[in-house]
């Protein structure tokens, strides 16, 4: 075993939905995310390995990595996970919380006695539950929306729902208790609408999920990129260095649409300020258990803040936060497991747009020849490209289909951000033949 090997594995684009046909969205920011963090250990002089599906197999051009496994559609994807686990001395991992994924994938590293870089177990249990962290806030006193675990006899109770609804007295949003990012979340304004909606879709909700209902708060979407310290402890707690503050765009639509999360931009403007609001409340939190890189979602409405959810985990805005800060994130980390911690300086010196790109090829190229001849040019021609267009359109004829890219900016304000992903789009549009669809 080398000891300076790592093992860095990203659910969706390492073959967690291998066997399952899913959008090339999903596939995008997983992927984005996992390039992101592999040229940054690279930096660090650590040798990396990493499974791919075996789908986006060619993306692993792209990839900075020593030894990449593919996994196949008949393949089990934990089988492989094992396997890579026996040949490093770390593993980072980045997954979903959702039916206990980052947990047990976690669990299955400290079992066989690995440094786990990413979020450990204690920290998991809490951030991968709504209403568990729901709770943690309230404890400390900070300010969160009223949030509810929803009862269940036959799917969802809707009187309960109804009841709830009227006694907030103000709209509401149904989610998974474990769900990520934009995931199956409803909004509601008024109980007509709920009955309506389940009426309709109540086939929508997973059986085997908890839900929980809350207070819908109107505000700017914004997030906390954090990386907290391995040596912590509740008696002597280490406060996480702050990254950076992100402005998520969210659509949370109608009941008829389930929500949507497309990336954001980081910093977020009037950065100070709220910098300053967040950090005294940072401070009534013990946040001793997220030992490595998380995200706190919260919501601005003027001065006030209300804190939402916690992600213990690697987030999509570390594929632009990375861009803006004097420091290399995955630095950070490995100096937050050292016995002697340091404090950080960060600066923060750039602007970085990180989003996602829906695109509709327009050329008549065969999927096969994008791939071989349009992607490698796309990649050089624009540096930005974090994850190239991709679709998993079987068809080798010519195709005009939906592609999904990854992008982030580097600019020196958002002014300049915007006008650089306008140019981007026009690259890709005037000379590959990809329109925007959003």
């Amino acid at each position: 075993m080398i000891m300076n090997r790592i093992f860095i594995f990203e659910f969706v684009s390492g073959g967690g939905f291998n066997k399952i046909d899913i959008p090339s969205s999903l596939f995008c920011e997983g992927y984005g995310m996992l390039r992101s963090i592999i040229t940054d250990f690279k930096k660090m002089n650590f040798e990396v390995t990493t499974l791919l599906d075996a789908r986006i197999s060619y993306l692993s051009n792209y990839l900075n990595v020593d030894t990449v496994k593919y996994v196949n559609e008949q393949e089990d994807y934990i089988t492989n996970f094992k396997k890579m686990l026996i040949d490093c001395e770390s593993i980072f991992i980045i997954a979903p919380e959702f039916s206990n994924i980052l947990y047990d994938l976690t669990k299955i590293a400290q079992d066989h006695k690995k440094r786990i870089l990413s979020i450990d177990l204690k920290g998991i249990q809490l951030g991968a539950s709504k209403i568990k962290t729901y709770e943690y806030f309230k404890n400390n006193h900070i300010e969160t929306p009223e949030t509810y675990q929803i009862p269940t006899s036959n799917g969802l109770d809707i009187n309960f729902i109804v009841k709830k609804l009227n006694t907030i007295k103000a709209p509401i949003v149904l989610k998974p208790d474990d769900g990520v990012g934009a995931e199956s979340i409803y909004y509601f304004e008024d109980q007509s609408q709920i009955h309506n909606f389940f009426k309709e879709a109540r086939n929508q909700f997973d059986v085997n999920r908890k839900y929980v209902l809350q207070k819908y708060i109107e505000g700017e979407d914004l997030s906390a990129s954090l990386i907290g310290y391995q040596q912590n402890t509740k008696d002597l707690p280490l406060s996480p260095v702050l990254l950076s503050i992100n402005f998520q765009d969210i659509k949370i639509k109608n009941t008829k649409s389930d929500s949507e999360y497309l990336g954001g931009y980081t910093p977020i403007e009037n950065y100070s300020l709220v910098h300053k609001l967040l950090l005294k409340i940072l401070d009534k939190l013990d946040l001793s258990m997220f030992n490595s890189y998380f995200g706190i979602d919260f919501i601005r409405n003027k001065n006030d803040l209300t804190l939402i959810e916690i992600n213990p985990r690697l987030t999509t805005s570390y594929i632009g936060i990375r861009n803006i800060i004097n420091r290399n994130p995955a630095e950070i980390i490995i100096k937050n497991f050292s016995k002697s911690p340091e404090m950080h300086h960060l600066k923060i010196s750039k602007h970085s747009i990180f989003r996602r790109l829906e695109l509709k090829y327009t050329g008549e190229f065969s999927l096969k020849k994008i791939i071989e001849t349009h992607i490698p040019k796309i990649v050089k021609k624009i540096p930005e490209i974090i994850t190239p267009p991709i679709s998993f359109n079987i068809s080798n004829q010519s195709i005009h289909t939906d592609f999904s890219c990854f992008i982030a900016t580097k600019e020196k304000d958002i002014h300049n951000s915007k006008k650089r992903l306008s140019k981007i789009i026009d690259i890709l549009h005037k000379e590959f033949n990809f329109t925007l669809i959003k």
